[in-house]
């Protein structure tokens, strides 16, 4: 049903609808669009595409014990972050300008510099946490070689412009399939860095735990890591208080051991994160599909 007129009809008209309501945000300062994006998508969107729902779901799931209106406060406080993420990637160099505002932090710095500097490829792994792409921009702009893997998204007319919108921020980018996986591979090759995201649901991941919940997880990132003698280095871009802009925070490499347990220690790195931050995280995730509560 997929290759139907309907189903094409749908994507192009979902599309042009999107298209204009980042025009619109486009042509207000930046300081404007940017809540007013979050806004739109927390008050307007989310309810209608049934986000909210989804959010106590997931919440019920692995944070049961937390309290009502902290959860109504996450469930409000999601979309908008989603909504900010949005309208700040199609920003352009006024986002970048905000994503380096602070300087770089954490425990992983000083490795990261020295990799840079010896020509060592890098495994730069985040989660859709804050602005995801923050910390990308963020070390593009300080001379790092940073590549990233993304995955194409169905509706083919928003994915075309999404992919120029995530250009803008740095270059290269390499979409999952073969074509991209060779060019990814001769770029770690070369010495750079390589930006993954691995915080979604993965048919063929391993079962590790995820707020103390089975979470299927792929090891790819681990795996690549291993095979070209990368350094595994969590980072993350944490949304400041007011809302525009973002600190930075490289954490320490991830020791080299069995991909299992690598990846677990990611996961255990987002989600210590993800305990102090709760709205910052996408809860709009089906995360844990299918997956038992299993307690740690």
């Amino acid at each position: 049903m997929a290759d139907t007129p309907a189903f094409y009809l749908r994507h192009w008209l979902q599309d042009r609808a999107l298209r204009a309501l980042i025009w619109v945000l486009l042509r207000l300062p930046y300081r404007v669009r940017v809540p007013l994006c979050g806004w739109v998508l927390s008050r307007i969107i989310a309810p209608a595409a049934g986000y909210r729902n989804r959010i106590r779901q997931n919440l019920a799931l692995v944070l049961p014990d937390l309290p009502r209106d902290e959860v109504e406060r996450i469930v409000r406080a999601v979309p908008d972050n989603v909504g900010r993420t949005v309208i700040e990637i199609y920003s352009g160099p006024e986002f970048v300008s905000h994503a380096i505002g602070h300087p770089l932090t954490g425990g992983g710095v000083a490795a990261l510099e020295e990799a840079h500097r010896q020509g060592r490829p890098v495994i730069l792994v985040t989660g859709h946490f804050g602005n995801y792409d923050a910390s990308r921009a963020a070390l593009i702009a300080r001379g790092y070689r940073v590549g990233a893997l993304y995955m194409p998204m169905a509706n083919r007319y928003f994915n075309e412009h999404y992919v120029a919108a995530i250009s803008g921020i740095g270059t290269p980018l390499f979409p999952r399939g073969r074509a991209g996986m060779t060019k990814m591979v001769r770029h770690l090759r070369s010495g750079g860095m390589l930006g993954l995201l691995v915080d979604q649901h993965m048919g063929h991941g391993e079962p590790l735990t995820f707020f103390g919940t089975q979470a299927l997880t792929a090891l790819s990132a681990a795996d690549l890591a291993l095979k070209y003698n990368a350094l595994l280095v969590p980072t993350y871009a944490i949304r400041a208080v007011d809302g525009l802009s973002f600190d930075i925070v490289v954490e320490p490499p991830i020791p080299q051991g069995t991909p299992e347990a690598m990846t677990q220690a990611l996961n255990d790195s987002l989600e210590t994160l993800v305990r102090q931050n709760l709205d910052q995280w996408f809860w709009i995730h089906r995360r844990w599909k299918g997956m038992r509560r299993k307690r740690k």
